[in-house]
């Protein structure tokens, strides 16, 4: 038999003299593993004659638990001393001042939406929401948009799939706030169409909104914010007052210009164009478009259950990035939405 006390000095030492948790687990192999020097003996122990075997196996056992002890005791010491290097690195000193607490703040995308609902509100609207995944009959026939419009294309509306794969039939993502419009006029007429005469709709639509489309001014999910009024002898004058009105209170400016510029919607009847003007700024004197309207055309109305013949209606849409774009100087949209917080803190 070797000689045991050199086999457990020379692990002692060994173990002793590394610093690294894999090296010592190797070391432990070379004395404790299935081919170690000390389970080597233990192997070794059934060639001893049996009034030998009993005190050589105690010797041996002694030894083992000795080594043992040792590799435990270097781990652990291997462990604390990471630990104290690491807490060392990361320590901080508790004399300096403190960092504070970062403050958080509205996205200003957000602050626009909630100022434009809190404007409309002002003056009677409601504020209407529905589902961004739509049919297409929500989306486009009750809006009166023809089946060859382009709008329908797969260029310009996500069309969802279905589990094969495929185009899910008469399912997309809303390429506008309209479709709340028709399911709020739907409702409406349901709980109030057997009144002789219904009360008024007076709304707006705001919401995320999706198109196949991405530029400095144009990104492909988008906000907008559109407004019904349906009553009896609601005219275009209405719009006209309500539309200025609220762009005036918006911006606070009392000598902003408003013009109305004939154009085409298939879900309004006369339809236009909106400008602005700012009379002070960068922008002084420059005339932007900035949302659409019109009366509502009577098929929308007709789809909905709407008599055309007793209830008129005006319907506007305005992009809220845009106003924000505006209000605070921006020029490239895509800025609201990189999530870069140097950009976004300074609204905060």
């Amino acid at each position: 038999m070797q000689n045991l006390e050199q086999i457990v000095s020379e692990a002692l030492a060994a173990f002793a003299a590394t610093q690294d948790p894999d090296a010592l687990e190797q070391i432990k192999a070379r004395y404790l593993g299935k081919s170690g020097q000390i389970t080597e003996l233990l192997k070794g122990l059934g060639k001893l004659a049996p009034e030998e075997r009993k005190a050589a196996g105690a010797t041996i056992n002694q030894a083992k638990e000795q080594v043992e002890g040792a590799l435990n005791a270097r781990r652990e010491a291997i462990r604390r001393a990471a630990l104290e290097a690491r807490l060392a690195e990361e320590s901080l000193d508790v004399t300096l001042p403190g960092r504070g607490e970062t403050r958080g703040g509205l996205h200003p995308v957000t602050r626009t939406l909630e100022r434009i609902e809190a404007l409309f509100r002002s003056i009677g609207f409601e504020v209407a929401d529905g589902p961004e995944i739509e049919t297409d009959f929500h989306n486009f026939t009750a809006l009166n948009t023809p089946e060859n419009h382009p709008a329908r294309s797969m260029h310009d509306t996500f069309y969802l799939q279905d589990e094969q794969g495929g185009v899910a039939e008469g399912v997309l993502l809303r390429t506008h706030t309209s479709p709340i419009q028709a399911r709020y006029m739907q409702a409406h007429v349901a709980k109030y169409g057997h009144l002789e005469t219904m009360p008024e709709i007076r709304i707006i639509a705001p919401g995320r909104v999706y198109r196949v489309d991405s530029d400095a001014t144009h990104s492909p999910m988008f906000h907008q914010v559109e407004g019904l009024w349906i009553g009896e002898n609601v005219s275009f004058a209405d719009l006209k007052g309500v539309v200025a009105d609220f762009l005036r209170r918006f911006f606070e400016s009392d000598d902003l210009k408003v013009r109305f510029r004939p154009s085409f919607f298939p879900f309004t009847e006369p339809s236009a164009e909106i400008d602005v003007a700012f009379m002070s700024g960068a922008l002084e004197g420059r005339w932007l478009e900035i949302a659409g309207c019109g009366m509502v055309h009577p098929n929308v109305l007709r789809h909905a259950g709407i008599d055309p013949e007793k209830y008129t209606g005006f319907a506007f849409g305005f992009g809220p990035d845009r106003l924000t774009m505006l209000r605070y100087g921006v020029n490239d949209l895509r800025l609201f939405f990189d999530g870069d917080l140097r950009f976004l803190k300074q609204f905060v």
